[in-house]
């Protein structure tokens, strides 16, 4: 069989996922809500992320067309030196990705704004009906950005053949995701620390009560932030992880006159998104059983359904073990990230609980503990990825040369097989989020609040496990997208004349400086974010006792006395498209800089650097904050106190710092890493031939 015979395989099996986006779309929107209030609240919700999308993507806009413009004039050569089509074609690329991914969003936007309604309706009949209606509303997304992901990667190929061109639609794709990531998390960590600090910490009012002015911007922004945001950061990571393993695979095909490779890459990339439907259409929960088990439950069985499927495609086509194993070890060793971060964040678990133990000391404890755990809970997921890559590498070296980074990229293809499952469960999070706040505005009483809670417990738990996902995935493929630049580098050495370059030695000073420089990245653009929320908050909280100090009988909760609530909207509006370019352009600037300095070798040190330096902060970030999330909602659960103690005072503190680490600076870095990688791919000829030294 050739191979457009599995492109269009892949091709089909995206259809398929749409088909089945469509139906679960449908199923939610079937599901009653006939709570008036909960009608008008979730109107607002829907209203002000739609707002916030549109004004986003008009603000980026400026930005992708100057990037194209750039892109058309010197990518992959300067357009006056000649033949301008292959110009044309990396320019078209690029502007594909960054629309696929800004679908992505908004297609998560469009169901979640509709499913968190229908959840907390549901939550009435019990916590059976309520986790269908979250889950399958979060399903809706993974379907439909898998889908596009494979979709537009397996036509862009079919159509091209150019590797090239998908490295420019990742790019697309990453340096959308970058933006939107740090927006979404700069606006939704605005509104809730602002509602968490002024209701809960001064006030002392319940965490959805509506007499608070931020709460409707709160949820809003577990819309545009959790759903939006980290959908286009998982397109980006699938799409990247499927075109640095196509770039490598067609290198290798290339020179033996073969397409094994390559359909090796289409056939796994296909089984895992086809793995992600099943796992998708049998995931249920008992009576009365608990979500975390049944979220990690259908993950489990997507992985077990992957590894059958690929396998047995392994066999039939009689393709390569050693692939299949590389592919095998990347999933299994995600699998293994996801139980690490599910112990230092699952409130069942006793990190959570010793957090929670210490919050009776005051907020100091609460930040002590959670800043511990969370840089211990950093080593077995880089232990992890560490040894991934190491036995993917030495699993596949006997094939040949090449083979080894091939079979790096290939386990983060395999990381990220189930990603279908993986975007599931993390949407899931914001509608079960919002539907408890739903629930609290809509009076629907204190039973079906606490059903929301303990889906909402579930939601934190799973999105540590899916972060952990998406930041391992990222650790593989910029290992091998690092593969991807050498390769790079080197054709265009060989058609110079130059020396080619078979790694990097870190005592060459030029290497060292990049690292030095590449290291210090995350953590100044960590830095920007979290003080864009910082300043973002500062106002909002401001607005918040303007409000409670002039509106009368609103702090009392007198009829008639309503807060303004566009007003928080338009803070963390504003706030958030004033502060989301500038850390994304530092990263890209940092990168140029470098290369520009440095040439190819400062490159290589600045992305190795950038990865592991990324990695650990990433997951450090990520893990304690929810961690100190759910500490906080133990708490609030009756132990240590409960509700309005001293120990869910500090708590409160502690998850206030730790909502810009593991929703805002964390999951961006990921994204960072890979918009970092990409650049030096594409330019990998420009810092070869111009550069300081």
């Amino acid at each position: 069989m050739s191979l457009s015979f599995f492109e269009m395989a892949a091709v089909g099996i995206a259809a398929l996922s749409f088909f089945v986006a469509a139906y679960l779309y449908s199923w939610v929107a079937k599901c009653p809500c006939k709570n008036p209030e909960i009608l008008r609240v979730g109107k607002l919700i829907r209203k002000g992320a739609n707002t916030f999308l549109r004004k986003e993507y008009a603000s980026l806009s400026k930005f992708i067309l100057i990037a194209a413009a750039l892109i058309f004039a010197f990518l992959p050569k300067p357009v006056l030196e000649g033949d301008i089509t292959p110009n044309v074609i990396m320019t078209v690329s690029y502007i594909a990705g960054t629309l696929f991914s800004a679908i992505s969003g908004k297609i998560g936007i469009a169901v979640a704004t509709k499913a968190n309604m229908k959840t907390a309706e549901a939550a009435k009949q019990g916590i059976r009906p309520a986790f269908m209606c979250g889950f399958r509303g979060g399903a809706v997304m993974g379907m439909a950005v898998v889908g596009s992901s494979l979709l537009g990667v397996a036509l862009l190929y079919a159509y091209t053949g150019n590797t090239t061109a998908l490295l420019g639609f990742s790019f697309g794709a990453s340096s959308l995701a970058l933006f939107a990531k740090a927006g979404g998390g700069i606006f939704t960590k605005t509104a809730d620390i602002s509602a968490d600090l002024v209701g809960k910490v001064e006030l002392g009012i319940p965490e959805d009560d509506p007499r608070n002015p931020a709460v409707i911007a709160d949820n809003v922004g577990d819309n545009v932030g959790d759903v939006a945001g980290m959908g286009a950061d998982l397109f980006d990571s699938n799409v990247a992880s499927m075109a640095a393993a196509l770039v490598i695979a067609s290198g290798l095909d290339q020179a033996c006159g073969t397409d094994f490779n390559v359909i090796s890459v289409f056939c796994y990339a296909a089984a895992g998104l086809l793995a992600s439907i099943i796992g998708v259409a049998t995931a249920k929960i008992r009576k009365n059983g608990n979500p975390t088990t049944a979220l990690n439950s259908s993950t489990y069985l997507t992985t077990v359904i992957f590894l059958v499927l690929t396998a047995g495609i392994t066999a039939l086509l009689d393709l390569e073990w050693r692939i299949w194993g590389a592919s095998a070890i990347g999933l299994i060793v995600g699998v293994f990230i996801g139980i690490a971060s599910d112990y230092f964040t699952d409130d069942r678990r006793k990190p959570v609980h010793n957090v929670a133990k210490a919050s009776r000391s005051g907020p100091a404890f609460t930040i002590l503990s959670g800043v511990s755990y969370g840089f211990i809970s950093a080593l077995p997921a880089m232990a992890g990825i560490g040894v991934s890559a190491l036995a993917a590498y030495k699993l596949c070296e006997p094939l040949g040369e090449g083979y080894a980074m091939f079979g790096i990229a290939m386990a983060a293809v395999g990381m990220l097989s189930i990603v279908g499952m993986i975007i599931s469960n993390d949407a899931y999070g914001p509608i079960v989020d919002n539907a408890r706040g739903l629930a609290e505005m809509g009076g629907l009483g204190e039973d079906v609040i606490e059903i929301t809670d303990s889906l909402d417990s579930a939601g934190n738990t799973v999105k540590a496990i899916t972060k952990g996902f998406a930041i391992g995935a990222a650790g593989l493929t910029v290992i091998s997208l690092l593969g991807a630049f050498i390769s790079e580098v080197n054709t265009a050495a060989r058609s110079l004349g130059l020396p080619q370059i078979s790694g990097f030695d870190i005592q060459d000073p030029l290497t060292f400086f990049g690292m030095l420089a590449g290291a210090a990245v995350p953590a100044v653009f960590s830095a920007m974010l979290m003080l864009g929320v910082d300043r973002n908050a500062q106002r909002m909280v401001a607005e918040i006792h303007r409000q409670f100090r002039t509106i009368a009988g609103l702090r009392e909760g007198r009829p008639g006395a309503k807060p303004e609530y566009d007003k928080c909207i338009e803070i963390a509006t504003k706030g958030a498209l004033s502060e989301l370019i500038p850390a994304g352009l530092f990263a890209i600037a940092a990168t140029l800089a470098t290369g520009f300095i440095g040439g190819v070798n400062a490159i290589g040190g600045f992305l190795c650097g950038n990865i592991v330096s990324g990695l650990l902060i990433s997951l450090f970030m990520s893990n304690a904050g929810g961690l100190w999330d759910n500490a906080k909602k133990y708490i609030e659960a009756g132990a240590e106190g409960g509700k309005n103690s001293d120990a869910h005072r500090a708590a409160v503190v502690g998850d206030t710092v730790g909502d810009p680490f593991k929703d805002t600076a964390g999951p961006s870095i990921n994204t960072q890493i890979t918009v970092v990688s990409l650049i030096a791919s594409l330019l990998s000829t420009v810092f070869l031939t111009m550069s300081i030294f």
